[in-house]
């Protein structure tokens, strides 16, 4: 079980990260991310009214870190796939995310296979080849370098979020998922309130965008719901990298709709990528 909603997780991120990535590039990050809060907001609430649960302090306060920290990883994520291209961007942000509670499992006494190390090494190998395209000019490859490390940060908090929702209790029902869209819903507000007061023409997103920020928002609620419930059914190191294959969604839409291109080392880093990804999960 943990498995498939591993997958339905990797779907769910990935496809909302192309929709919350296309309204970024026509409207400023922060207003998209509020937008999109606004349906995760709501989304959760109706998902918690229906399934209830008893929810602790603690499961409070990891949710609501949790969600901060997914907040910031996704606007990150927003920023670096405005930048740069969504194919590169987004599959260095899964590696990276990934590592980050594989890593926290394996401290904590997860004790993966050589398969699974062989994975981890592989996963790492190719984020190096996706990070690169050889042949750009030295203007777009400092804009690429930026988007890389966008990319970076948004896998380390990404990466963070996983391991404080597994902290959940499973009495809370998807009370931590709730918290965790409050508090990002107050995050960004806040930061859209700071960055209004310095710049009066910070644009409120147009239909369109406004469009794509909220079918990002209930993807993201979506997505978030599947992990607490993967995390609570499986290990740290099979769920995560399973999540991590969200990049096969972002490819897929951005190749048939933006049309997008790879140099074929980036190809052969993606290869890798899920190549790793699956002897992780093997292991």
């Amino acid at each position: 079980m943990a498995v498939f909603l591993g997958v339905l997780v990797a779907g769910s991120f990935g496809s909302g990260d192309f929709l919350g990535g296309r309204a970024s590039r026509r409207a400023p990050t922060l207003t998209v991310l509020f937008v999109a809060q606004i349906a995760a907001v709501a989304g959760a609430a109706l998902v918690c009214a229906v399934v209830g649960g008893r929810v602790a302090p603690h499961d409070v306060g990891f949710g609501a870190v949790a969600g901060s920290l997914n907040i910031v990883g996704i606007g990150l994520l927003y920023q670096g796939l405005a930048l740069g291209r969504m194919g590169v961007v987004a599959p260095l942000t899964s590696v990276v995310s990934a590592m980050v509670p594989v890593g926290w499992g394996i401290a904590n006494g997860e004790r993966p296979s050589a398969i699974a190390v062989a994975g981890v090494l592989l996963a790492l190998l190719a984020g190096t080849l996706i990070a690169r395209s050889p042949g750009e000019r030295p203007s777009s490859r400092a804009a690429g370098d930026s988007a890389l490390a966008w990319a970076a940060g948004a896998g380390v908090c990404l990466g963070m979020s996983l391991v404080l929702y597994a902290q959940t209790s499973s009495h809370s029902g998807l009370w931590p998922v709730l918290t965790a869209r409050v508090a990002a819903f107050f995050l960004v507000g806040l930061a859209l309130l700071v960055a209004a007061g310095r710049d009066s023409g910070l644009p409120f997103p147009a239909p369109a965008e406004r469009r794509l920020a909220f079918g990002a928002g209930l993807l993201d609620v979506t997505a978030s719901t599947l992990l607490l419930l993967a995390v609570r059914r499986g290990l740290l190191v099979v769920v995560a990298p399973l999540a991590a294959l969200a990049p096969a969604a972002t490819v897929l839409l951005a190749r048939v709709v933006l049309h997008e291109h790879l140099h074929p080392m980036q190809r052969l880093g993606l290869l890798l990528a899920l190549v790793g990804i699956v002897l992780i999960v093997a292991g």
